[in-house]
């Protein structure tokens, strides 16, 4: 019987073998060389669909390169680093790292589908330099979750440390829109690495699912009647939860003077990092009222960029998104018309006890009254005995210690 369909099964297969050894004799030309042809091609096929042909080992094929071009250990160093890390990886007690394998391919001309232990593939780009990093303190803060070893062991897997870290935004751009800051030069590369971890924490919190409909600028003037409690950011956290709105507590990198931010998680759900660098109250409900005035005007009405804001020293030249979201969030802390019955009274020179009980007619905290009155009188040395100062971090497990 002569096989002439694909071949599906193991016993198709058996089958076929055993017509291949009765056609290996047939004549040139002949019928039966034809169909010895055919059949040929049918048994290549099932083989390697059904048994490949394993890739050689990476070191295995690396000592063959060696034994090849007659080269020491030491003639490996450009490619992999340092004599003990050459060692390691002969001895497979370090895996290769992306940069490796990039050497030895570009170098010894290893195939990359055998260091990479994968049929077909390609090196990838190199996308993300340590360098450009403030890697070290990545590493110290738990950017790298899940890498063994200390720092100098994660540097060996930089690379796909960054990768594994950026994978979060699965592939969508990111555009940071900064409000300048005048405290020094901001580090971007450190922005977006900052980004990148609160977006994975932020996917690890317990959220209801987001609904656009239910985050208005009443939500936010809302949100401002929980500064009055004392463990009112935590209820802030609980209730933009229940919102679908994760609100992260990250410590900021250096460089990047952040105090908040906003953006949208690549699902299309509104994400808020704040750094608490100021640990004060007043800091927090405005950071917070800053962040929502950016997702209730701009992130829900299409703008899709990612708000990086130092509240405490923006630039006075910022754009009009930023001056947008300022303003509504100055105006849901306190409403326009309160503030203005009450301005003449609380902008002279006054007591901390008029300041609390005004405060508690408008329904907040204290520290949101004296954070007004110094920003309007640019006097920031007023009333810092109502601003909450270390009240807030501690209140955060995520950032103590």
């Amino acid at each position: 019987m002569i096989i002439e369909k694909v071949i599906k099964t193991e016993e198709e297969y058996q089958a076929a073998l055993s017509e291949l050894e009765a056609l290996m004799d047939a004549e040139p030309g002949s019928k039966e060389e034809q169909q010895l042809e055919l059949l040929s091609v049918l048994v290549e096929k099932y083989e390697e669909a059904h048994y490949p042909i394993a890739l050689p080992d990476p070191v295995d094929a690396i000592k063959f390169r060696m034994e090849q071009q007659g080269l020491t250990q030491k003639d490996l160093i450009p490619f992999i680093g340092s004599q003990s890390k050459v060692s390691e990886i002969l001895n497979r007690k370090l895996p290769l790292s992306l940069s490796m394998i990039r050497n030895l391919h570009a170098g010894l001309g290893i195939p990359a589908e055998v260091l990479i232990q994968e049929a077909g593939a390609k090196i990838p780009e190199k996308r993300f330099d340590p360098k450009n990093f403030p890697f070290n303190e990545m590493f110290n803060r738990g950017y790298f979750a899940g890498t063994a070893g200390n720092v100098n062991q994660a540097k060996i897997q930089a690379e796909e440390c960054l990768e594994h870290l950026f994978s979060v935004f699965k592939g969508k751009p990111q555009s940071l829109a900064l409000c300048r800051s005048s405290e020094g030069d901001v580090d971007q590369n450190a922005l977006l690495a900052w980004q990148a971890q609160v977006l994975t924490l932020a996917n690890q919190q317990a959220c209801q699912p987001f609904d656009p409909g239910k985050v208005t600028i009443d939500t936010l003037q809302q949100m401002v009647r929980l500064s009055a409690y004392t463990t009112g950011p935590l209820k802030a956290r609980d209730a933009l939860a229940g919102l679908g709105i994760p609100l992260v507590t990250l410590k900021h990198l250096p460089h990047t003077y952040l105090d908040g931010a906003c953006f949208l998680s690549p699902e299309g759900r509104p994400v808020i990092g704040m750094t608490l660098r100021h640990d004060r109250q007043d800091n927090f409900w405005f950071t917070l009222m800053h962040e929502l005035a950016h997702v209730v005007l701009h992130l829900l009405k299409g703008i899709d960029s990612v708000f990086m804001d130092d509240t405490e020293h923006s630039a006075p030249d910022c754009d009009d998104l930023e001056n947008e979201a300022n303003r509504l969030a100055a105006d849901c802390l306190i409403p326009p018309q309160v503030w203005e019955d009450m301005r003449g009274r609380l902008m002279q020179p006054t007591d901390s006890a008029t300041i609390s009980q005004a405060a508690e007619k408008m329904g907040v905290c204290p520290a949101v009254v004296a954070g007004r009155i110094r920003h309007e009188l640019n006097a920031f040395s007023l009333h810092s005995n109502l601003l909450g100062s270390g009240e807030v971090r501690s209140l955060f497990e995520e950032m103590s210690g």
